[in-house]
């Protein structure tokens, strides 16, 4: 296939499965450019209001207008969305990222640039967020509900009360917003034993379960490091989070298993995630040393692990956790493509 065929299909295939998303940034081309619709005859196609818009991307209209753009070369000039197309080329891997490493730039630009980049979830919202995640197009893919914190968490039977009133308030309105996923977190040890710990856990997690299964919700407990980042937190290890999960036997109940963390604690990362991928619900990605850029200059090998990741039929997300030291979107486009295995 030649370069000019190759790039028009990679376009129309970006056209036809993010028809929403390709609707705003088609209206931006028309702002931009006030004749596109002079040239490219009838434009109503693309002039829909979302959020609920039919699939009025027909291959016919939709493969007219890409030769249009490919025939005037005007792949360089187009809009953001149009020239990164190409990103996501495989898709066996739901793809998100959190919000925290990203906090300079506004939430709405960086909606905007990742909803552009192909990517179809942002990690980590507060509540009041959420609903600004779905005005790109954009599904919230883990939430923050009220679930304690890393050092307070399930861990310590006073914690347990607050968190069910939380998740009994906050669960509800993650379904009704389409947030698939709400985090929890262990707690730190402050000289407990893992059995004691694992007990408080179960019972705190049978607390909560059923309102996560009525509605469609999962809870995560993150396995964070507790070497580096989180001194004596208790959930440091695949083998007590899961230990937890187990006895809890919901299938609204799983780990989020941060890659980052579980390299520095335990590393053989893709015999894990093929042991456990049953009493996984979500991952984390970060480079290793130093929580930064999915890079040269870090010790995962990202693609085996993702591939590890598809192969275990995965089909939640991976979100990207990394704390950027080059420019942001540069980064996360870079991890994006590592991922798309």
């Amino acid at each position: 296939m030649t370069k000019p065929a190759f790039a028009r299909e990679q376009l129309l295939t970006a056209l036809n499965r993010c028809r929403v998303r390709y609707a705003r940034v088609a209206r931006r081309l028309c702002a931009e450019r006030p004749h596109a619709r002079e040239e490219q005859g009838d434009a109503s196609w693309y002039d829909h209001p979302e959020p609920h818009a039919p699939k009025l991307y027909s291959k016919a209209r939709a493969l007219a207008y890409a030769d249009g753009v490919m025939r005037r070369r005007q792949f360089v000039g187009l809009p953001f969305a149009f020239a990164l197309a190409g990103i996501v080329k495989n898709g066996r891997l739901k793809q998100s990222v959190a919000r925290w490493p990203f906090q300079k730039i506004p939430l709405r630009d960086f909606c905007r640039a990742i909803a552009d980049m192909g990517l179809t979830a942002i990690d980590l919202l507060e509540d009041p967020d959420w609903p600004v995640a779905r005005e790109f197009g954009l599904t919230c893919s883990m939430g923050y509900a009220g679930g304690g914190s890393i050092k307070d968490g399930l861990n310590v039977v006073a914690n347990h009360d607050e968190i069910v009133r939380n998740f009994e308030r906050m669960i509800p309105r993650a379904a009704a917003l389409g947030v698939p996923n709400v985090i929890t977190f262990f707690g730190n040890r402050r000289g407990m034993s893992d059995d004691v710990a694992i007990a408080n856990c179960v019972t705190g997690l049978n607390r909560v379960k059923k309102i996560a299964e009525d509605h469609g919700v999962t809870i995560c407990v993150e396995l964070l490091n507790s070497r580096v980042n989180h001194p004596d937190y208790q959930g440091d290890r695949t083998a007590f989070g899961v230990a937890v999960v187990k006895a809890v036997a919901s299938p609204r109940v799983k780990l989020l298993y941060d890659i980052y963390h579980m390299q520095i604690m335990e590393g053989d990362l893709i015999a894990t995630i093929r042991a456990e991928h049953a009493y996984i619900g979500h991952y984390h990605t970060g480079g290793v040393p130093g929580r930064h850029e999915l890079d040269s200059d870090q010790e995962i090998n990202w693609p085996a692990v993702c591939r590890a990741i598809v192969g275990a039929a995965f089909q939640g997300y991976v979100a990207h956790e990394f704390v950027p030291t080059r420019d942001p979107l540069t980064s996360l486009r870079e991890a994006v493509a590592l991922c798309d295995v």
